[in-house]
């Protein structure tokens, strides 16, 4: 991993997130970056990590790519009951958010317990429908010893199905790309995404977001032998860049691409070859082993387990944004929204560390607690 300076690991002793001492202060830079109208990549997030090394490979050599794969399953998760709101993680904090700014995408509903049409309509359903991962290695992913699917944001999910309807098991988990997250939502496949999703300016317009659940940043991830490429900077400029589509690494190259290469002919069309873009970030990862392309661009804590997981390739310079996954949900579905952040209160409080001590400390050391949440 990265060296101290790194914003995962910017955290105090007692698990507080500095940014709600920022803002209370109002000298969160990222505010005033935003009112000055610069520094507008911190404002990016991050595309998508896949994962199982030469298996990836072997995938593409064989045909095969990620696709929208609807995968009823049930199987045993994480026990995360609610916890009340007294101190702590779990503590958020209340900041105005102007409806023609951006300053805090981050900031969502406050929590509630109450019923509303949405939580209704999934209890007379009796299951929870999420989308999630199934090659995400340690987020989630289908372990290929078990056949089930395991990872941090796949024991977030059924800490909501446990709040929600009582059973962590009533869950129905529908795997889906990374370019087909908000339109799972939108036509209503899904009741939620819990797939590393960063919340940012263009998201909230499309969906509603949790609180945030975890910190992170893009990162480039390249080849150990290839000492060319230093990190997100001139060293890029000629390289074949691998991002996924609809992912915010590909929006960062469109904003400033150093001279990289990273679009493919008909990108969006019948025509898209999705050699360089791609719907899922495994096919970066695949293509990166083969020697298709140079480097990827993705978040660093995904792209963690995937250095973990291949020993020939490595993260590079520093990462270069500060974003924040959210539990995403179609826009209006405010009474499930706000049923998600009570969960999330309950979750920093105890069962958040659980999950990262078994899936993500081994990879990315040195997190001391989930982000303080932000309400507006």
């Amino acid at each position: 991993m990265p060296n101290g300076t790194d914003p995962l690991v910017r955290r105090t002793a007692s698990g507080t997130d500095p940014r709600a001492r920022r803002t209370a202060s109002g000298t969160d830079p990222r505010a005033r970056r935003t009112a000055s109208g610069t520094g507008p990549l911190v404002r990016r997030a991050v595309g998508r990590l896949r994962g199982w090394g030469g298996v990836a490979a072997m995938a593409v050599a064989c045909g095969l790519t990620a696709s929208l794969t609807l995968l009823p399953l049930a199987q045993g998760g994480s026990d995360a009951a609610a916890a009340p709101r007294t101190s702590g993680p779990g503590v958020g904090t209340g900041v105005q958010v102007k409806a023609d700014t951006c300053e805090h995408p981050e900031a969502s509903l406050t929590p509630s317990s109450a019923d509303g049409p949405s939580i209704r309509a999934i209890k007379e359903r009796g299951k929870l429908i999420v989308g999630v991962d199934q090659s995400s290695y340690r987020w989630g992913y289908r372990n290929p010893e078990k056949g089930v699917l395991e990872g941090f944001d796949i024991d977030l999910a059924r800490a909501v199905a446990k709040d929600v309807l009582g059973d962590p098991e009533a869950i129905i988990f529908r795997t889906i790309p990374t370019n087909q997250r908000i339109a799972a939502l939108d036509s209503g496949k899904v009741d939620l995404v819990v797939r590393t999703m960063t919340i940012n300016c263009k998201r909230i317009e499309q969906v509603a977001f949790s609180t945030a659940y975890f910190r992170a940043g893009q990162q480039v991830l390249a080849p150990k032998l290839d000492r060319s490429i230093t990190g997100y900077d001139s060293s890029l400029s000629g390289k074949r860049v691998c991002t996924a589509e609809g992912s915010t690494a590909y929006d960062a190259l469109e904003e400033k691409s150093f001279g990289a290469v990273f679009k493919d002919e008909g990108d969006g069309t019948k025509d898209d070859k999705d050699l360089l873009t791609v719907p899922n970030q495994l096919d970066c990862l695949a293509r990166l082993q083969m020697g298709e392309v140079d480097a990827v661009v993705t978040d660093n804590a995904l792209a963690a387990g995937q250095a973990a997981q291949d020993p020939a390739v490595e993260l590079k310079g520093r990462p270069f944004t500060e974003e924040y996954y959210g539990v995403a949900a179609k826009l209006g579905n405010d009474d499930l929204v706000r049923r998600v952040n009570q969960v999330l209160v309950g979750y920093r409080q105890g069962p958040w560390q659980k999950a990262y001590q078994e899936w993500l400390a081994k990879d990315l050391p040195g997190i001391t607690g989930p982000p303080a949440p932000l309400y507006k």
